[in-house]
């Protein structure tokens, strides 16, 4: 299961990503951030975090290093 929504995210970076550029105030990427999350923790805590991650991927908010928490 994880490595289906692992796929469907490197889809978007392959495909949607590029035609939108380089928009995310983060490091890594959010969409790095979710492929790194779902390979650390079980499937409901990556979407959950990654959720979170990309609510938080605004102009007015912080921007910087954001590693996935442990």
């Amino acid at each position: 299961m994880k490595n289906i929504f692992i796929g469907i995210i490197k889809l978007y970076q392959y495909i949607v990503s590029p035609m939108l550029g380089s928009q995310c105030r983060f490091n890594p990427t959010c969409s790095n951030y979710a492929i790194e999350s779902i390979k650390k923790h079980n499937l409901i805590k990556a979407i959950y975090i990654s959720f979170r991650r990309i609510l938080r991927c605004h102009p007015w908010g912080k921007s910087g290093d954001d590693p996935v928490p442990d």
